[in-house]
């Protein structure tokens, strides 16, 4: 009889265990969903509605295929995908109706709701080792056929509702091109105004648009996800916009553009809004094809600051590490460091800073349109079968500011370029070229270059190409490879260039000097 009792005792309490573990979850499949592929939008939207009542909870999709439109998350949310589950979006343009207000490419505007939106919410999480699949094929498509058209095409319903629902609309004439498309694809999760977000372990793939895209949110932490965008426009990876408190780590993301991007909003508007993003760490991840592989801008018109990215593995990417701008962005970035990174197969360059993105622009008195990059240091980076081992680009107006590179080993076709910068520094920097320079330095100032080296010097070219330079070291350096020359010197401007405590025994001719050089520019 005691046995009896204390067997069933033991199975009211694993029975109460149980219950206790699973109150606050709520089965989809319970509540009218389907796991056969057929659309349920209105359950799923209902089951949330339904925990949302009841303070939150957590929508549970267990193995199996769903198809859906578009979701509204709510405060105290969590969307939980169980391995084998794969979530697919409608193709159905419909479907994402009525228009809803999202920042696109940093400018708000009217259209197509985001496959997972949130709008004024808080502790929202979608976690789990499910499948989110966008099928954002038929969006490609549709960018796809009105790019391509030579000549007008009658606008389709979808064109004419954002006309009708974004008069006033202010942005820059440059966008004017992408405005005249009138066709603005839905993020696949775009958060506003929300705090305390988490997005853990699922795998997101063909996105329509950018992938995970939170806007003027809070304490955000994205871990261990997969991103997978292959062969398709824009479908960008992770982009915080305009947020605080950022924290992305052990992803793996391969996509159609930029795999992280950093954005504060685009010109006009996202000076308006005025909200940086800051305190982003990025730690821990490894990107493939992509544009970039962690991107700064071009929308930074709020503001970037204090930025950390470390511990990450590039391979493939057209870029490293790329910060961009351009004239009538406004917007600081500043206090960003990298460290630690591994870049291989890397198709355009490891690093490159740019504030002359539109090409289009002429020099204009620094005000709030004058974009500025100041502040960031780059250190411990490997790279291998890279093409152009990095360029920095200021305007005349604003050049680039305390810049510094150290312990940087790449092997590059072409080596570093600057032009319009001051107070850059390199230390202990190898760059080994196959052609050109290692270091190409034009119109910049105060700069230190400290035991920089090639490990394959080209004949006939110099390791260091100075041309209109002004205060410099050059120390330390002892070129350990027969060297024809360190350094060909240039430009009437260039002067204050000191050589110190470098021993030159491997090297044919240490300063090749050009005939605009002034007597006196170079101090040995």
């Amino acid at each position: 009889m005691k046995i009896k009792n204390i067997i069933l005792l033991l199975c009211f309490i694993t029975g109460f265990n149980t219950a206790f573990a699973n109150e606050g979850w709520i089965n989809i499949l319970n509540e009218g969903g389907n796991n056969k592929g057929i659309l349920c939008t209105p359950a799923i939207q209902k089951a949330i509605e339904k925990a949302s009542k009841n303070g939150g909870g957590t929508i549970f999709f267990p193995a199996g295929n769903y198809l859906t439109g578009p979701i509204t998350l709510k405060s105290n949310i969590t969307i939980y995908l169980d391995a084998g589950s794969v979530l697919k979006f409608s193709e159905n343009f419909d479907d994402y109706l009525p228009y809803v207000e999202m920042r696109y490419e940093g400018i708000m505007m009217k259209t197509f709701s985001p496959l997972l939106y949130a709008k004024d919410a808080e502790n929202i999480s979608i976690k789990g080792r499910g499948v989110i699949d966008g099928q954002g094929k038929a969006w490609w498509n549709e960018v796809y056929r009105i790019e391509s058209a030579k000549g007008p095409i009658p606008e389709t319903k979808y064109q004419k509702m954002w006309t009708e629902q974004n008069k006033g609309i202010v942005y820059s004439p440059y966008y004017q091109r992408t405005i005249d498309k009138k066709f603005f694809r839905p993020a696949f999760f775009q958060a506003q105004n929300c705090k305390n977000i988490l997005i853990e372990g699922v795998t997101f793939q063909n996105s329509p648009f950018w992938t995970i895209n939170p806007v003027f949110c809070e304490n955000i932490n994205i871990t261990g996800i997969t991103i997978f965008n292959p062969h398709s426009p824009n479908t960008d990876g992770i982009n915080p916009s305009s947020c605080k408190n950022v924290h992305i780590s052990n992803c793996h993301i391969s996509v159609g553009d930029d795999c992280i991007t950093i954005k504060s909003g685009r010109d006009e508007d996202g000076r308006k809004y005025g909200i940086p993003t800051e305190n982003v760490t990025i730690t821990n991840c490894t990107m493939l094809s992509g544009h970039g592989g962690v991107v700064i801008g071009s929308e930074m018109s709020g503001g970037i600051k204090k930025i950390t990215i470390s511990n990450c593995v590039f391979d493939g990417t057209d870029r490293g590490i790329r910060i961009k701008s351009a004239r009538g962005r406004g917007g600081v970035v500043e206090d960003i460091r990298v460290d630690n990174v591994v870049m291989k197969n890397i198709k355009e360059e490891a690093f490159m800073m740019n504030l002359f993105y539109d090409k289009n622009t002429v020099e204009e008195p620094v005000s709030e349109r004058t974009p500025i990059f100041r502040n960031i240091h780059i250190s411990n980076v490997t790279g291998t079968n890279v093409n152009k081992a990095g360029t920095v680009l200021g305007i005349s107006e604003m050049p680039v500011q305390n810049i510094s590179f150290s312990n940087i080993n790449i092997q590059a076709t072409e080596g570093f370029t600057l032009n319009t910068t001051d107070n850059v520094e390199f230390h202990d920097a190898k760059i080994t070229t196959t052609l050109g320079s290692s270091f190409k330095i034009e119109n910049s100032n105060n700069l230190i270059l400290d035991n920089v080296a090639s490990m394959k010097p080209i004949a006939n070219t110099a390791l260091i190409k100075l041309t209109d330079v002004s205060n410099m070291m050059i120390s330390n350096n002892f070129p350990m490879f027969a060297t024809d020359v360190f350094i060909e010197a240039n430009g009437a401007k260039t002067k204050g260039i000191f050589l110190k405590n470098n021993v030159f025994n491997n090297v044919k001719k240490v300063i090749n000097k050009g005939a605009a050089l002034n007597a006196g520019a170079v101090v040995e």
